[in-house]
């Protein structure tokens, strides 16, 4: 991967490059101080006194020069609005043409300054960042919450855009009226939900958004599939190569995310009578459930290793894998073996295939449509967890053929394997493999490229350089730092280990998988308990629980349109992040059974309350992961991707074990003994979330 200080000089426009934030000399200072502090010749109060100056310094340059550039684009618009009234009102409509592509002209202008203000946010972000990583600081908590909240902020100049969006506004209605001067009198603020009609205008409305993080609804939604984008922005579109997108290839993918995930929930509301029917507690059915996330542990690493090679292979040993997992799930109640129920279940982990299905996204579809085929995969998990319990509730029959009884229990296995086998079916049908050609040159390039010091990249454990191995490494660092760019011969691209990727996790990154590890702990325990607690205290049917099931799971389409398209729009990340975490906190509350008699509405508000606020959150903390976490964990085997779904994984795996335990206790005490652990860790994650908030920036 090409270092940033790298990709930053060759992004600038050469014309303003006295304006950057300087990068490459802000790094050198990080790393003089390193030196200064080894021999005691400054102390931390200083390094924070100057450094922040400094900082301080580069950001009003940047800001003098935004705000030098936004009075000139106001004056072009001024003078072209008063040449667009006297056209209009003498009926010049033969020059309508040229007043548009003069707007055009300065849009395209203004879209330059957009990006020259984004690489100077993500620079800015890099290197609080990098002084934070260096120095076992919190730095970045200190200079943004002194700054950013500072009547006179600059800082708020660089992250918030008021009068860029005015200009940006200027310009979007202006071409608008001049494209419907023929007698519309509708304007861009009467529809502003109608896409707008210039690609110049769309562009700039996207820069614009991306600056405030202003997002829409697919775009709230592709987020949670955490397939990170290139850091740095350019005002070409890179799009991948049309040979390696095959849009039925893309479908097989979002198809394979979605059984899977119908799969995974279609035995919520029977597998305690499953249970119960080969002997065994009905709070085995934890142990039933986790199995899949058990094996899927292990499954989404050598999936994630295997789509480096492939991913047509994958797909079909993942089909395979379900389709026999499943035959072994309906076959157990003939048996009568808890053991091949369990087995059947481990198969059918051992098939999750979610890390090749999100690394084909981010590799093999252009960028144009990539946020849409994100926004796909997550829809079709979401759908897939909704059909899962509602299919249960309507697989009531009960019959033999021959010696296989079919019925409420079995028939989750035998119809989810019939669907793998037609899946196979289609997959070898239809999917076309890319060509690997273009992969491995990307990945060659790679490696060939520089980046960040060593030391910096992997998440220090030291404060501060201790040995003499640490003057080789400045010096080592340097070459990348001077005039020629050169990179050294040594790189340390994507991770190459989960050890490796766990040592660039920063303190941000580490508190955002806590925030992902607690919600998919809570999210488990709500389903995979729901069955037994709705028999105990409700005596509900099993198509009761898989009405309640499937009705929450239709919750996650409407909370993320209405997330994504205003609240996310109005509030910052964090702020919703917290407001998530608290809300989550009081569902949990709401479900204990502490003293009045436990009530149907109870368990329904609070499961709504839990679960609503968890997909909220869910989205939230994997937007914000997406812009925390290492440029170097979003390619590889050991990428973001792989590490969030770890930790999902893992969460699922713990909560399905306390369902059991908490079987040993009796069912009367099962209920609030499931909850505590997920009150403690949310509370942790809570405090969490206050330790790192103005890191989260």
């Amino acid at each position: 991967m090409v270092a940033f200080g790298k990709k930053l000089k060759e992004r600038q426009i050469q014309e303003w490059q006295g304006y950057y934030i300087d990068y490459k000399l802000m790094k050198k200072k990080v790393k003089q101080y390193g030196r200064q502090i080894e021999v005691g010749s400054i102390d931390r109060k200083n390094v924070l006194k100057d450094f922040s100056r400094m900082l301080d310094s580069q950001i009003e340059k940047t800001v003098l020069f935004i705000l030098e550039q936004q009075g000139h684009f106001a004056s072009r618009i001024s003078a072209l609005g008063k040449e667009q009234e006297s056209l209009l009102a003498q009926s010049y409509l033969s020059k309508i043409t040229e007043l548009r592509e003069a707007y055009r002209g300065v849009g395209k202008d203004l879209l330059q300054l957009l990006y020259f203000v984004e690489i100077n946010a993500i620079g800015l972000r890099k290197i609080l960042k990098k002084f934070d990583k260096r120095f076992g600081y919190k730095f970045t908590n200190y200079y943004v919450k002194t700054r950013a909240n500072h009547p006179y902020s600059q800082l708020q100049q660089v992250f918030k855009h008021v009068g860029l969006g005015a200009v940006v506004g200027a310009i979007s209605r202006n071409l608008s009226d001049l494209q419907d001067c023929q007698g519309s009198y509708l304007s861009i603020y009467d529809q502003p939900t109608l896409s707008l009609q210039d690609p110049v205008v769309d562009l700039m409305k996207a820069a614009a958004d991306r600056l405030n993080h202003s997002t829409n609804f697919l775009e709230y939604l592709g987020q949670h599939a955490l397939i990170m984008q290139e850091e740095l922005p350019t005002p070409e579109e890179e799009i991948v190569d049309d040979e390696r997108y095959h849009f039925m290839s893309l479908l097989l993918n979002l198809a394979n995310t979605f059984l899977y995930m119908v799969n995974t929930y279609i035995i919520v509301p029977t597998a305690d009578d499953y249970s119960m029917s080969l002997g065994a507690a009905p709070t085995v059915c934890g142990i039933v459930i986790g199995a899949m996330a058990v094996a899927q542990i292990f499954s989404s690493v050598y999936f994630s290793a295997w789509s480096n090679k492939s991913y047509f292979r994958p797909l079909v040993f993942s089909s395979i894998c379900l389709f026999v997992g499943n035959i072994m799930y309906a076959l157990a109640y003939d048996v009568n073996s808890l053991l091949l129920l369990i087995s059947g279940r481990l198969f059918c982990g051992l098939g999750s295939a979610r890390a090749v299905n999100r690394r084909y996204i981010s590799d093999c579809v252009p960028l144009k449509i990539r946020m849409q085929a994100s926004a796909g995969f997550v829809s079709a998990s979401a759908l897939g967890m909704a059909c899962g319990p509602a299919l249960a509730g309507l697989l009531q029959i009960n019959f033999k053929l021959h010696k296989i009884t079919v019925n409420q229990d079995t028939l989750p296995g035998w119809v989810m394997a019939v669907a793998w086998l037609f899946y196979l079916l289609w997959l070898c049908l239809s999917f076309k493999e890319p060509a690997r050609e273009i992969e491995e040159t990307r990945i060659a390039q790679e490696a060939s490229g520089s980046v960040e010091n060593e030391e910096m990249e992997k998440g220090l454990a030291k404060p501060f350089l201790s040995s003499s191995d640490g003057y080789k490494q400045d010096e080592d660092d340097e070459q990348e730092c001077d005039a020629s760019e050169e990179a050294p011969k040594v790189s340390h691209g994507a991770a190459k280990s989960m050890r490796s990727a766990y040592k660039l996790l920063t303190p941000s990154v580490k508190v955002q998988l806590l925030i992902y590890f607690m919600l998919k702990y809570v999210v488990e325990i709500l389903l995979s308990e729901s069955s037994v607690i709705t028999a105990y205290y409700f005596h509900w049917s099993t198509g009761k629980v898989s009405l309640f099931l499937a009705s929450i799971g239709l919750t996650v389409l409407p909370v993320n349109i209405i997330v994504g398209s205003y609240i996310s729009n109005m509030f910052e990340d964090r702020q919703i992040l917290l407001a998530s975490e608290i809300m989550v906190f009081v569902g949990i509350l709401i479900s204990f059974n502490v003293v009045l008699p436990y009530s149907v509405p109870q368990y329904v508000i609070a499961g709504l309350v839990l679960f609503v606020s968890a997909e909220v959150l869910e989205g939230v903390n994997l937007s914000l992961l997406s812009r925390v976490m290492s440029s170097r964990l979003s390619r590889g085997t050991y990428n973001g991707g792989l590490l969030s779904t770890e930790a999902g994984t893992l969460a699922r795996v713990i909560a399905d074990a306390t369902i059991t335990l908490g079987g040993f206790l009796g069912e009367t005490r099962f209920l609030n003994f499931t909850l505590v652990p997920s009150l403690l860790i949310c509370i942790s994650s809570i405090f969490a979330t206050f330790y790192t908030y103005n890191s989260l920036y």
